[in-house]
């Protein structure tokens, strides 16, 4: 006899977002599980422009303002995080898992990166305080740019 199969990464994203949506009582329309999907399809910190554009290309009648407001709706409900990097827009992240973001300030691409597993011990908080969340961000410069002897030289000449 066969062993059913584990969800999918998929089905078990769309069965947060169908549990996250109904705690919240909100309406589970097209356009929202839209927006999600293409938030699960590629994670990589698109802005909600780019969230749009996706969007637009299997959902052509989707506009601007609804998917601000789907990723608003999802950021309220805890289904993504919003990713804020210096004074750049608002990038949109579907990894829920505790981890911190590295920035390239050459290309602006955004990586999750993990913690290793003595994070929590390795600040210094004063007495008393308590982490309800934090943000981590490291700025510096990726593999690609890094390896690119042009842009490494001039980096390295300012």
């Amino acid at each position: 006899m066969k062993k059913p199969s584990a969800l999918s990464a998929p089905k078990r994203a769309m069965g947060s977002y169908t549990s996250a949506m109904a705690r919240g009582g909100l309406r589970l329309t097209p356009q929202r599980r839209h927006v999600y999907e293409v938030l699960m399809d590629k994670r990589d910190h698109p802005t909600a422009t780019e969230v749009f554009l996706r969007a637009q290309k299997r959902m052509p009648s989707i506009s601007l303002a609804t998917v601000y407001n789907c990723l608003e709706t999802m950021v309220g409900n805890g289904l993504v995080k919003a990713v804020h990097v210096d004074r750049e827009p608002t990038r949109f992240c579907a990894n829920l898992r505790e981890h911190g973001h590295f920035h390239c300030t050459e290309c602006g691409h955004v990586e999750d990166i993990e913690f290793s597993q003595n994070r929590g011990k390795s600040w210094k908080l004063p007495a008393g305080f308590v982490v309800a969340q934090s943000d981590v961000t490291l700025r510096g410069v990726c593999s690609s740019c890094g390896s690119d002897p042009v842009k490494t030289t001039q980096q390295f000449q300012s």
